[in-house]
């Protein structure tokens, strides 16, 4: 020990009372540009929307869809979805940890990449198989029935853990509406 150092007491030793953490915040279009994280979380600003920012970072999710992946080949679109996914799980991490909320309804991003999916999958098919691919993944977004709920219930927290959470049971609504339109292809 340094002679010049005297060693603390045990009074002042004895910590402070831990200061509250900060309040959560709700994302703003300044919010979102402050970081690349942002935009992509929040669906290029569709997860701002004022009502059902699931349903429209959806609905934004099928017009990007539409022009910028439409027509590419089937392995490119692929590629694009898994690096979204990925890439999607850091953003919806990091987002959600600067918001300080466990799976804001704001971030959409698990919405766009779990529906591009989607639309990869069913594809060929004209606008009334898009809407019904669009009216089930929604529902299955929405209600959370069985394994949705399960994969919703099972990762909270922030951190990785946090983002796999946001991300997975999109993930499950997906493969469910998948799972409907099989069979029914199947059946008729």
């Amino acid at each position: 020990m340094h002679p010049d150092h005297t060693p603390p007491s045990p009074e002042s030793q004895a910590q402070a009372p831990a200061s509250p953490p900060p309040a959560p915040q709700r994302p703003s279009a300044r919010f979102m540009l402050r970081h690349p994280a942002h935009v992509m979380a929040l669906g290029c600003g569709s997860g701002l929307a004022p009502f059902a920012p699931g349903t429209v970072g959806t609905l934004w999710a099928w017009a990007a869809y539409l022009a910028l992946l439409q027509g590419r080949a089937a392995a490119q679109i692929g590629w694009i979805i898994a690096i979204s996914i990925m890439v999607g799980w850091w953003a919806c991490t990091v987002t959600a940890d600067r918001l300080r909320l466990l799976d804001p309804s704001e971030i959409v991003w698990d919405e766009v990449a779990a529906f591009w999916l989607v639309l990869w999958l069913v594809m060929p098919t004209g606008f009334w198989g898009q809407l019904v691919a669009f009216a089930l993944f929604r529902f299955f977004v929405a209600v959370k029935p069985g394994p949705v709920g399960w994969a919703d219930r099972r990762f909270h927290g922030f951190g990785w853990r946090g983002g796999l959470g946001i991300m997975l049971d999109d993930l499950v609504a997906a493969f469910c509406t998948l799972l409907v339109i099989a069979l029914w292809r199947a059946a008729f």
